[in-house]
């Protein structure tokens, strides 16, 4: 039986005077979809989430909902009431005795909270951080009965956990439909089934997640030859990166990695290491940063205590931790901004270092782009005789030759910090800080960020809560579990949860026992062996199948004008397909079984 429709759009089209932000748009929305939503900034994103949710009318054609659909829709703009406390805004005026026996309100109020004790349900908003304003607008909207909901930026403000949480929920709430607008790549791949690309005033349709996308993005560039080499080298680097995929993840769909393969069969990896720390070497000399039993506070709190850390040239150092815990505090230290309270560091005499806050730089309102760029400087080096103009850095952080004569004045926020960025990397920096890079950024500006910063032969260290951007760039991840230690995690963010959880459940096992346990547990040695058969034996079959699919589709080439035997084989290519399907569903069950 078909699945229940809930929303529709017909020709929908928008034009605020420049342009059609959408023009002509028909899509649907149907029960149990997980849609997520990928554009340029500016693109239309937010505009079409806003038609659909009823909230903007369009300027022509029809928006349509089912009867009795009630649409939840979460916004970037905080709206609610400071007087408020946090029990008032998300219960309203229900008594404890009728929420609490609820395991589905408390399950929300545990994973967003912690739970759901007086001294949380009692603060009053306004003093909240945007982080907690967040989760709280987040916990009325999931508690809510709902056929729709509709998430404009979810993740803004959150850390590593609480998308993590978010994430897990939403993949098992399946009784309503889902759609997302969110930059947070490794968020889209985790909750979404199918992607919406807002591009040039359409909707393109995609089957699957953000990596899904990439790929088929690709495929369909490569088939079209429709776009310049450079935004083809750019998927292909970015694919490349989703072939080898993140620290300890190693159950990727084989059939899905040897399609990327294919794709960037000849094209160099997206980083080369050994040239980079060579380059890295000859600028920087072998030290950079060197914590020798160093105190760190911050307020009259200690956040660090006797903190042994060393950082090396070419080091691509990925810092990841609870808010609070000193992530921002120990890059302002390294960078010699704050001192320690005990302890030593040392700085290399060559280092010159570079440090992109939270907190946007004033810039001249009325200087335009490329003039607020040239006014740190006119080039930049990259190594072995390599240079970028300034107008050609600003090209590849998304400033076309139109937007470099835009007034700063005029930028938004996300543009605002892209030009930050350009100018920080306009001094030639050796050591270069982010501090949340990618706050405010549209994918495809994350993409240009990371295939740039591919290129940077220094040392690396980033403080980010996108999971994906952090994975992409970086080699190495370190934690501050708020025990006022540096934690390696040679497993990444996955290791980082890991001990998190132990932390918080206050299971018997302990931080050390969390981290030095294997990423699965739960099936036997001889159950383990038994899958991994069932694995290898299934991709032998995909592998089969996909053959015997070229081989139909060589043949329907050569009858292209015989009606009749086209049609036999397109018959034999559906079946064909369907095997395909069935073998691909039954691989990513044992693969979940295997990591169970």
């Amino acid at each position: 039986m078909a699945p229940r429709n809930l929303l529709n759009l017909e020709a929908v089209s928008v034009d605020y005077g420049k342009g059609f932000v959408l023009d002509a748009v028909s899509l649907g929305v149907n029960l149990g979809d997980r849609i997520g939503i990928v554009g340029r900034n500016g693109g239309g994103k937010t505009t079409l989430m806003r038609i659909m949710a009823g909230a903007e009318t369009p300027h022509a054609g029809r928006v349509s909902h089912s009867n009795n659909c009630h649409v939840g829709v979460l916004t970037q703009v905080d709206t609610m009431d400071p007087a408020l406390t946090v029990r008032q805004f998300i219960l309203g005026e229900q008594a404890d005795h009728e929420w609490a026996t609820l395991s589905e309100v408390r399950e929300v109020f545990t994973g967003l909270f912690g739970g759901f004790d007086e001294h949380v349900m009692d603060r009053r908003i306004g003093p909240l951080s945007g982080g907690e304003k967040r989760r709280v607008a987040l916990a009325r909207l999931l508690i809510e009965p709902v056929d729709v909901l509709l998430l404009d930026e979810p993740t803004n403000h959150l850390d590593v956990e609480a998308v993590a949480w978010l994430a897990a929920y939403l993949k098992t709430k399946r009784n309503y439909a889902l759609v997302v607008v969110t930059h947070d790549r490794w968020f889209l791949d985790e909750v979404s089934d199918r992607t919406w690309e807002v591009v040039n005033g359409a909707v393109e349709e995609y089957e699957g997640g953000y990596s899904a996308y990439v790929l088929a993005k690709a495929e369909r560039s490569r088939q079209a030859s429709a776009m310049e080499a450079r935004r083809n080298n750019l998927l292909r680097k970015e694919l490349a990166w989703l072939r080898r995929g993140a620290p300890a993840r190693t159950t990727k769909p084989k059939f899905r990695v040897d399609a990327a393969n294919e794709l960037i069969a000849n094209e160099p990896p997206p980083r080369d290491g050994t040239e980079l720390l060579a380059f890295a070497n000859a600028r920087l000399g072998k030290t950079v940063c060197e914590l020798h039993d160093a105190d760190i506070e911050l307020g009259g709190k200690q956040l660090l205590s006797r903190v042994n850390w060393n950082v090396g040239p070419g080091d691509r150092i990925a810092i990841v931790g609870m808010n609070g815990a000193g992530k921002t505090t120990l890059m302002r230290v390294l960078n010699e901004q704050l001192a320690l309270s005990a302890g030593r560091l040392v700085v290399g005499s060559t280092v010159k270092f570079a440090f992109l806050s939270q907190h946007l730089e004033e810039l001249n309102p009325q200087w335009r782009v490329l003039e607020a760029v040239e006014h740190v400087a006119r080039r930049v080096e990259l190594g072995k005789g390599r240079e970028l103009t300034a107008s050609q850095l600003c090209e590849r952080l998304g400033f076309g030759a139109d937007a470099q004569w835009t007034p700063v004045g005029d930028l938004s926020g996300g543009e605002r910090r892209r030009l930050q960025l350009t100018r920080l990397l306009m001094t030639e920096p050796n050591v270069l800080m982010l501090d949340e890079p990618t706050n405010d950024f549209d994918v495809e500006t994350l993409a240009a960020l990371e295939d740039l910063l591919d290129s940077f032969g220094g040392t690396l260290l980033v403080v980010s809560h996108d999971r994906y951007f952090l994975e992409r760039t970086c080699d190495t991840f370190v934690g501050l579990l708020g025990d006022g230690h540096i934690r390696d995690l040679p497993r990444g963010i996955d290791q980082y949860l890991e001990l998190r959880k132990a932390m918080t459940t206050g299971t018997s096992a302990s931080v050390e026992t969390a981290q030095s346990a294997p990423a699965r547990v739960g099936v036997s040695a001889a159950e383990e062996r038994d899958i991994k058969k069932e694995l290898n034996r299934l991709e032998r079959q995909i592998t089969k199948a996909q053959n015997q699919r070229d081989s139909v589709l060589a043949k329907m080439a050569e009858v292209a004008t015989d009606y009749d035997k086209a049609a036999q084989l397109d018959a034999q290519l559906r079946g064909i397909d369907a095997e395909i399907a069935t073998l691909e569903e039954a691989w990513l069950e044992a693969g979940a079984r295997l990591e169970s």
